[in-house]
């Protein structure tokens, strides 16, 4: 393993960062789950964000930590990384994060992670050597495929509850969808929980691995890096991100309690597949995708695709924004400790 001796002190600290990154992924994409029923007014904003939070807590028991094992020993060599790499990964990914929720644009916290893990171990290492293309080029592919599958599914759940409910007056149809789109928001949730605390599992595992303090078999992690991490993106969730909750829930198209329904579970279906299979995606990119395909569903001019175009952009930028800051974070925790 190539790494320097770690202290507990320091070892505690960047522990300590990896929560507050988990709690502020909660606090950045928790708005993604709720933007739907807030908008709908099935919810009130209180009552919607103790929903998500208590949802996305309910993961640790659905979930095995599949995504986790990617995030762990999937995207970069573990024995490139040392505690410096994970001080400029966490921060790197953190600044992004906040400047981004201060201007209100639903970025990625998952893809601000990664892009500050590999940015900060390209630094180290001065070249592209390290990272596993196998497993990066995965979650770059899924940067297209995400919100590609939650538009498909979105829409078609839309399609499908048009034909189901043809005979019924929209006011009809909506009064059964106010109790569906709290399932759907719940299922979401859920999603988001086992997916994205995963992510913050898999760095501080890989921390563990560089200090010695863990093995490469993920059913060794302790539990308390488990429940931690659950806490702590279901704390975030819980005290919302109110200003992303604005862009996601009226901003891109306007949501009815039958479109809000649709959105939600065609996220929720997209973000358990992948889930399941260990691939650490976007919520934000989901929800949005399910969110467009739903108002294009209804109508094409539905869509503000002006606001699509520029959450688009955003996406790209993510990845390596958060790793030109992150090696910058790595250099100063070089030189500082």
């Amino acid at each position: 393993m190539e790494g320097l001796t770690i202290s507990v002190g320091v070892l505690a600290l960047l522990i300590v960062i990896a929560l507050a990154f988990d709690f502020m992924n909660g606090f950045h994409d928790g708005a993604n789950a709720i933007s739907t029923i807030v908008a709908t007014g099935a919810l009130t904003p209180k009552q919607a964000v103790f929903f998500a939070a208590l949802f996305n807590f309910a993961a640790l028991w659905i979930f095995q930590l599949h995504v986790a094992a990617t995030i762990g020993k999937g995207t970069v060599d573990p024995s490139f990384v040392d505690y410096h790499v994970i001080f400029g990964a966490l921060c790197g990914a953190l600044t992004w994060n906040i400047i981004t929720w201060y201007y209100g644009i639903p970025s990625s916290s998952s893809h601000a992670l990664i892009g500050g893990l590999v940015g900060a171990t390209v630094a180290k290492s001065g070249g592209i050597a390290p990272i596993i293309w196998s497993g990066f080029g995965k979650i770059l592919l899924f940067i297209i495929l995400s919100p590609l599958v939650g538009f498909l599914l979105g829409g078609l759940l839309m399609v499908l509850a048009a034909w189901v409910f043809r005979d019924k007056s929209p006011r009809e149809a909506g009064r059964w969808f106010n109790h569906a789109q709290l399932f759907a928001a719940g299922a979401y949730s859920l999603a988001h929980g086992g997916n994205d605390a995963q992510k913050t599992i898999g760095i501080i595992w890989l921390l563990l691995i560089s200090a010695g303090a863990a093995t490469t078999d993920v059913k060794t992690l302790p539990n308390w890096v488990i429940y931690s991490c659950y806490f702590s993106i279901a704390w975030g969730t819980y005290l919302g991100g109110w200003r992303i909750v604005k862009t996601m829930g009226t901003k891109i198209t306007k949501l009815t309690s039958v479109s809000g329904s649709c959105a939600s579970m065609g996220g929720a279906i997209s973000l358990g597949l992948a889930t399941l299979g260990g691939i650490p995606v976007s919520t934000t990119h989901t929800i949005t995708g399910a969110i467009v395909g739903v108002g294009a569903a209804q109508d094409v001019k539905a869509v503000r695709w002006g606001i699509t175009l520029n959450l688009a952009v955003a996406w790209i930028l993510t990845i390596p924004a958060a790793g030109l800051v992150s090696a910058f974070f790595w250099y100063l925790g070089s030189r500082l400790f």
